[in-house]
This record gives structure tokens, C-alpha cells and sequence, in this order.
């Protein structure tokens, strides 16, 4: 697949790249998407909830009143799970959701993603582009050019830009990252990925 590089201001270069079939046109696996997209989303929970059960929760030494005579069902504790201020039955208690997937199948779920994205036309190559200070309103420009205003963006550079990264931050519905870095998560949470020209060369030596 061959695609032209645009300019920031949406015109083009003139210069067509030709995307690596190995990865933008690799057959695309569902379940290995499927298997990456679960480990990412389970390893960002904490798992720390808690709730007391009836050996945890305070009080509850006396009996709250005699075996017989009451009407009520006996009781040996003012803090069983039946009474009010009671410890909780099965409650969810600290664990771990930490889940791995291999790294073959890592590869392949971020070629998939990558190819299903190019297949769908969502993949913009630009030139590369860098600020001389912060300014959001520089990244929503160049976002605006492109067609992109409101569609949810990702934005992949070859390295770390401090200020192309925090001039993009305020845009609710964009996100800015090296290359290296964009999970499968990441490029299928978004519309449309646009690729520095450089960061598309790093992308394919990561995963060609």
C-alpha cells in the first residue's frame, strides 16, 4: 500500500511512502487484538478493593439478646453478616488481574491493529513537525488541516517531543506518543493514526 506524505497545512509533499506489507498487510488476527487489548485493560486495575467480613469488622463479642423467648432468630453475634453493621458475605477482597500474553502474539496484535487501520484509510503519514513552544492552538491547527478536527486522533512521533506532546494534551480527543510505545490499545482506540514520516520508518523496524 503507497500513501502520500502530506505537509502540516494538509497539502502535499509530492513524496509517497509504501507501507511494509509486514506490517500494514499481515492477515489480520482477531483474537490476538482480542488477547492484548484483555491483558492491557486487566493489568491497569489495581485490584485493591476490599470489604470487611465478620471476623474483621468490630464489636459483636456479646450476644445482642437471650437464645429464647425474643420471636426472633437466635443470634450469637451483633456483627453476622444477617445484622445491620454486619461483615459482608463473599465480598471482593485485594488480588491480582495481572495478565501476560506472549510477545509473538504482542507483535501480532499490533501489526493486526496497524493493518486493519491501514485498511480502513485511517492512517495519514506527515511530514515531521516539531514547535518552538507550547501552544495548543499550533497542534489543533495542524489537526484542523488535516481534516481531523473532533475525530479521535493518535498521533505517533519517532521520539519524545516535550513540546509537541504537551501542546497536544489539552485536545480531549487526541493523543500524543512515541511510536515505540503505542500499545494495540492505543491504535484502536482511535479514528485515524497519523505517522511522522520518521516515526513510520521506526515502526517498521520494530515490527517488520
Amino acid at each position: 500500500m503507497e500513501l502520500k506524505v502530506l505537509h502540516t497545512d494538509g497539502s502535499e509533499t509530492g513524496e509517497v511512502v509504501r507501507l511494509d506489507d509486514k506490517v500494514f498487510g499481515v492477515e489480520v488476527s482477531q483474537h490476538a487484538m482480542y488477547l492484548d487489548v484483555k491483558a492491557i485493560m486487566a493489568n491497569r486495575r489495581q485490584g485493591t478493593h476490599k470489604v470487611k467480613n465478620r471476623s474483621e469488622v468490630r464489636g459483636g463479642g456479646k450476644k445482642p439478646y437471650r437464645q429464647k423467648g425474643t420471636g426472633h432468630a437466635r443470634q450469637g453475634s451483633s456483627r453476622s453478616p444477617l445484622m445491620t453493621g454486619g461483615g459482608s458475605i463473599f465480598g471482593p477482597e485485594p488480588r491480582d488481574y495481572s495478565l501476560k500474553v506472549n510477545r509473538k502474539v504482542k507483535r501480532l496484535a499490533r501489526r493486526s491493529a496497524l493493518t486493519s487501520k491501514a485498511q480502513e484509510g485511517g492512517i495519514v503519514v506527515v511530514e515531521d513537525f516539531g514547535f518552538d513552544q507550547i501552544k495548543t492552538s499550533q497542534m489543533a491547527g495542524i489537526l484542523k488541516s488535516l481534516g481531523l478536527d473532533g475525530r479521535k486522533t493518535l498521533v505517533l512521533m519517532p521520539e519524545y517531543d516535550e513540546t509537541v506532546c504537551k501542546s497536544g494534551r489539552n485536545i480531549p480527543v487526541l493523543r500524543v506518543m512515541e511510536a515505540a510505545k503505542a500499545s494495540t490499545y492505543d491504535i484502536l482506540d482511535s479514528q485515524t493514526v497519523v505517522l511522522q514520516k520518521a516515526a513510520l520508518k521506526k515502526i517498521e523496524e520494530t515490527l517488520g
